[in-house]
């Protein structure tokens, strides 16, 4: 009766994935595959200047990379995203100084929320994901699952950036002994 129930669970969930990957999809296709971090870039004044021999570059992070006011993309160590719990949406300052070094900084947070979810791993993509109870999933960064040392089934806490539409979330805590390890797909 277990086995059979734990199995009806798991194709429980690889529907409502299939289902949330198909959306992704559709949304995609409806925003020409803009993220919120670049629309916010167009519309917030942000700042692109030389200060010596270094330059200096505003931009909006988009769960993986900051966004230019020039919508280039700038890629963020994992490690700093991961540290600093960096939502979509935050407003990121960063110097890039004459030895070619990139300088981070958080100047303006996107205000958060906190939620509950299982943790997931997508072995077809190999990403990890939160599930909340709510069916919606987010992508969470690698460097944040192994510093937790969090496996699929454990419960996560989560920060998401409140009032915007979101696909990556920051990982801020793995409580470790959850009862379906195995899931993944």
């Amino acid at each position: 009766m277990k086995n059979k129930k734990l199995l009806e669970l798991k194709n429980l969930i690889e529907t409502a994935e299939i289902n949330l990957r198909q959306a992704r999809e559709i949304m995609e296709e409806l925003t020409g595959g803009e993220d919120s971090a670049h629309i916010m870039a167009r519309r917030l004044d942000l700042n692109q200047s030389q200060d010596g021999e270094e330059q200096i570059v505003e931009g909006v992070f988009n769960g993986v990379c900051m966004i230019g006011p020039d919508e280039k993309e700038y890629s963020v160590p994992a490690n700093y995203a991961s540290k600093s719990k960096l939502v979509e949406g935050d407003v990121l300052k960063l110097v890039i100084k004459s030895d070619g070094t990139f300088v981070y900084k958080q100047i303006k947070p996107q205000e958060r929320e906190r939620q509950k979810g299982k943790l997931l791993y997508d072995s077809e993509k190999d990403e990890y994901r939160a599930l909340l109870d709510n069916g919606k999933s987010y992508k969470l960064l690698h460097a944040s699952v192994t510093y937790f040392k969090g496996e699929a089934g454990d419960e996560v806490i989560i920060l998401i950036p409140k009032g915007l539409e979101a696909s990556q979330a920051a990982l801020e805590n793995v409580i470790k002994g959850g009862d379906d390890k195995g899931v993944s797909s």
